[in-house]
């Protein structure tokens, strides 16, 4: 089984503070399958990184800087558009839950007030993954198949 999996799971220092949420737990679970990892915004942006939040805007969900509020998701999704081209026979995804581009149902949504309009929302690079029909799941709900 192949499964692309949010790089920082992984142990690798790529959030955006320099740290990683490596999960040994989650990674047992996933001893017998090979490991594809990711990272859309370390790609896009580098280590460390301002953070960002999704708004919801007239153009749909987009990621924007907290730090200058520019509008930062093209380079996600040409990160992601590339990483499923480029492996197009993935069996499973795995998001870090909660972040804008990885989460698979539990990135927060904000209107362009950044008021809190949702909680369990998409990140970019997982949408892309879902427009490829590739199972995915938050690293905090995933419990193997």
């Amino acid at each position: 089984m192949k499964v692309a999996i949010s790089a920082c799971l992984l142990g690798e220092t790529c959030r955006y503070d320099g740290s990683s949420n490596k999960n040994t737990a989650l990674l047992d679970t996933l001893k017998n399958a090979t490991l594809i990892p990711f990272c859309p915004e370390n790609y896009a942006f580098g280590t460390p990184r301002p953070t960002m939040d999704l708004l919801q805007t007239s153009k749909g969900n987009r990621a924007f800087s907290n730090d200058t509020g520019e509008d930062l998701s093209a380079p996600v999704i040409q990160y992601a558009k590339n990483f499923f081209e480029k492996y197009h026979d993935i069996d499973l995804y795995i998001g870090k839950d909660r972040s804008p581009s990885c989460g698979v149902c539990s990135s927060k949504l904000y209107d362009e007030n950044r008021q809190l309009l949702s909680s369990h929302e998409t990140g970019l690079m997982t949408q892309e993954a879902q427009k490829q029909n590739i199972p995915c799941f938050d690293a905090e709900k995933y419990k193997g198949e």
